[in-house]
This record gives structure tokens, C-alpha cells and sequence, in this order.
């Protein structure tokens, strides 16, 4: 008998919100809205069923090999939710199953969240992207560089060539490093008792790895990006993606911390152990049932696959939330195409690293399909989480697909992409 729980959800509660106003609130408002993500048939939106059941299938399969423990998974395509299905369980030992309002933790997808708020302040004219960020953290103006990356050794810098804008900061090339390399870790960098705040002195205060604008490094730039909001807007940035981006998009389970009433829907993390069974293992010690000093704007949140859906379709409806502009379609397409110079690419890494962009809005961008080891389009943007999650936003099918697993190693044995490839093979027309 299978372990794999099949539960297919268009139920009403997930999909209802109350009407968005015609007219966008000014920047201090906190009104209440939700993009209307109404229920279809996959055939009424040219998808096959047959397909579609075909890809969970796949995830069932995946969670009977044990690869994942359980995933919630979503399509939504010309702005209707065709699918919406959790497979497995959410918590293996207590036998729970896995539910379509599961929370997940979302970690580096946190970060076109965090870049959509940038590009909402910059059209409001308080920033742009072209700003150096000293004009707004001036912690920044004195630090240096590495004379050798390799070597990550604070103590031998030299002086910086060049300030970091904010637009180097959105596509990973300031120079900034992660936040789990050698030198970042050793100098106490990101820790979840310290604040936005100091998290970000800490960042100014070690060297940068090479001169802003000179290579792509992932790092640590959203939570820069997140103390250049609070400072711009005076709000502290959990509320202040509470009131611009969630509750606009009715992102009503997007919380960096899991409260009583939630905590029973928390997805458990998952690792095989040295017998091949999953176990569960606390990744890094992010305590979100529990509050702490740091909203970290980079990989702190956790949300629902529904949420997420709701998030994607802002750019399939270029910036569109129901009746109301909530971005312009020039910032979407400035969120969705790629913005790292020719000569930077391709980008460091193997596989789809080379056939790959990066956008201003926090996206990879595929660049050339060829490269993937699953079916994309060009120009269809996405990105992931290292704990399973990943979501691939395709203008081109005016689609969003969405996958969830709570898994480390965040592979689960490419359930993700071969999921993909099975959604994409049920596209009709």
C-alpha cells in the first residue's frame, strides 16, 4: 500500500478574497485584497488531465522512494487555478498528511519578494536602482576588498574600485558572499539574535570577496536590500511586506514567524539518514514558532504554495492585482529580463548556470532551454529555496507552476524537475 496521500483541493476557502480596490492605497495603507486565482478545469485553460495526474503521479513516486516526505504542488495558467494538489505527509512521525495549506519554509525564495519591494519604492521615487547603497547605509562607504577570494582572509584588502548600486545588490554581482562561506561565518555575520540592522553592519564590516560589478556571487544582498526599505520607508520590513506586498496579493499565510494558529500546518524538514530513511533534521537553527530579532529578508519566510501562486501571477498580469496597478508592467518587465551584462556572462556554475540570467527581480532567467535538465522556455523566469521549493513563472504560456517539499539536500531526487517536465507536457494549446 502506498504512503503517498493524494489530496486534490479547489476548495473556496483557499481561493477567496475580498475585492480589491480600483484605485492602488497610498504607501502607508493596509488594505486587505487577493488576486482572483478562480478554479478551471485544466481543459477550460488548454491543459490536459490526464497530463497533469500524470505529474502528480511522478511526485508520488518520489515520495514512495523516499526521496521527499510529502509536496504540495500548484498550476495556475490565464490566471486560473487548474491544479492544486499535496501528496505524502507533512509530518512522517505523527503519520500527518500533507495538506494544499501547508507551510513551508521558502528560504532564497524570500528573495524576489524582497526585490519586488525595492522596485515598488523606486517607483514611487524614494530610490533607484542606479543609487549606490552608501547614499542610503553609509556603513558601506569605506569597506574593501579581498586581494585574493580564495583565500578569504579579512586582514589582507585592498581599497575598493567602485561603489555598490543597488542594481549590484538585486543581480549578485556587489561582491558581497554568502553567508555561509568561511570568512562570513567565522566573523558571526547572520545570526538570527541579532537585527536587520546589525546583520547589515556585519555585512559592511567584513571585505567584499571582488569590486562591485566585476562577477556574480549569490550572497547575502537581500538582507541588504531589506535594511535599505526600512531605512527609505522608516517601517520596519516586516510590516512593511505585510501592508505593500501581502496583503494587496492576499499573502495572508507569508509570516516570518509561525504563530499558535498556524504551527500545526509547519511542514517537517526531512534528510535521509545513514539507513536511506528520512529523518528529520533542523537545517540551521531558524527558530519560526519562535519570535526572534532578525526579519531576515533574504531566507527568513515561510508561506504556502497558494501564496506563492498568488505572488507569481502579479507578473503574468503585468503588475495587475485584480482591478488595481500594484506595479507598473515596465517594472515587471524590468523584474523578469535578464540584467547581468554580456561580459559577465555565462554565470559561474555547471548545468543550467550557463544557459542562465539574472533579473532585477530576484529571478534566474533562462537564457538557453538547452542547459536545463527539464523543460523551460525561454525567457520563463523562476527560482528555489534549499529546503525543496522552487517556482518557474512562463509569459510565454501565460503560466506559473509551483512545487513545495520540505527536503536537505533540496534535490529529492530532481523531484522538482521532473515534475516540471510532466506539468509542461500537459500543455495543449
Amino acid at each position: 500500500m502506498k504512503r503517498s496521500a493524494i489530496l486534490t483541493v479547489l476548495a473556496t476557502g483557499l481561493l477567496a478574497g475580498c475585492s480589491s480596490p480600483e484605485v492602488a492605497p497610498p504607501p502607508s495603507s493596509t488594505v486587505q485584497g487577493a488576486a482572483p486565482l478562480a478554479p478551471a478545469s485544466p481543459e477550460e485553460v488548454g491543459l490536459s488531465s490526464q497530463a497533469l495526474a500524470a505529474a502528480t503521479a511522478v511526485l508520488e513516486r518520489h515520495v514512495d522512494a523516499g526521496d521527499i516526505a510529502g509536496a504540495v504542488a500548484g498550476v495556475v495558467r490565464h490566471g486560473r487555478l487548474a491544479q492544486l494538489e499535496a501528496v505524502g505527509f507533512r509530518d512522517l512521525e505523527r503519520g500527518d498528511p500533507m495538506a494544499p495549506d501547508a507551510l513551508f519554509r521558502i528560504y532564497s525564495m524570500n528573495r524576489p519578494i524582497t526585490a519586488l519591494g525595492i522596485l515598488l519604492l523606486q517607483e514611487e521615487g524614494l530610490l533607484s536602482v542606479d543609487d549606490p547603497v552608501q547614499q542610503y547605509l553609509p556603513e558601506f562607504a569605506e569597506q574593501r576588498v579581498l586581494r585574493d577570494p580564495s583565500s578569504q582572509d579579512p586582514s589582507d584588502t585592498r581599497p575598493r574600485n567602485g561603489d555598490i548600486t543597488i542594481a549590484q545588490l538585486l543581480t549578485h554581482t556587489s561582491g558581497i558572499g554568502s553567508r555561509s562561506s568561511r570568512m562570513y561565518t567565522e566573523a558571526g555575520v547572520h545570526s538570527y539574535d541579532q537585527s536587520l540592522e546589525q546583520v547589515v553592519r556585519n555585512v559592511a564590516a567584513v571585505p567584499l570577496f571582488e569590486d562591485p560589478g566585476t562577477q556574480y556571487r549569490y550572497g547575502m544582498s537581500a538582507e541588504v536590500l531589506g535594511r535599505v526599505i526600512e531605512v527609505v520607508t522608516g517601517t520596519p520590513a516586516e510590516q512593511f511586506f505585510r501592508d505593500r506586498i501581502f496583503a494587496p496579493l492576499g499573502m495572508d499565510d507569508s509570516v516570518w514567524y509561525v504563530d499558535e494558529t498556524r504551527r500545526d500546518r509547519l511542514a517537517t524538514v526531512y534528510r535521509r539518514g545513514a539507513g536511506g530513511q528520512l529523518e528529520p533534521i533542523e537545517m540551521e537553527h531558524i527558530p519560526v514558532t519562535e519570535r526572534r530579532a532578525l526579519t531576515s529578508t533574504g531566507v527568513g519566510l515561510v508561506t504556502t504554495t497558494m501564496d506563492l501562486l498568488r505572488f507569481a501571477q502579479l507578473f503574468l498580469d503585468e503588475g495587475r492585482v485584480g482591478g488595481r496597478q500594484l506595479v507598473s508592467p515596465e517594472t515587471v518587465r524590468m523584474a523578469a529580463e535578464n540584467a547581468i551584462p554580456q561580459a559577465l556572462l555565462p554565470l559561474p556554475g555547471d548545468g543550467y548556470w550557463a544557459g542562465s540570467g539574472w533579473t532585477l527581480g530576484g529571478f534566474a532567467v533562462a537564457l538557453d532551454p538547452s542547459t536545463y535538465g527539464h523543460t523551460v522556455n525561454p525567457g520563463e523566469f523562476w527560482w528555489d529555496g534549499s529546503a525543496g521549493t522552487r517556482f518557474w513563472i512562463d509569459p510565454s504560456l501565460d503560466m506559473a507552476t509551483i512545487v513545495m517539499a520540505q527536503v536537505s539536500p533540496a534535490g529529492g531526487g530532481g523531484f522538482r524537475e521532473a515534475w516540471k517536465t510532466a506539468v509542461s507536457a500537459a500543455v495543449m494549446e
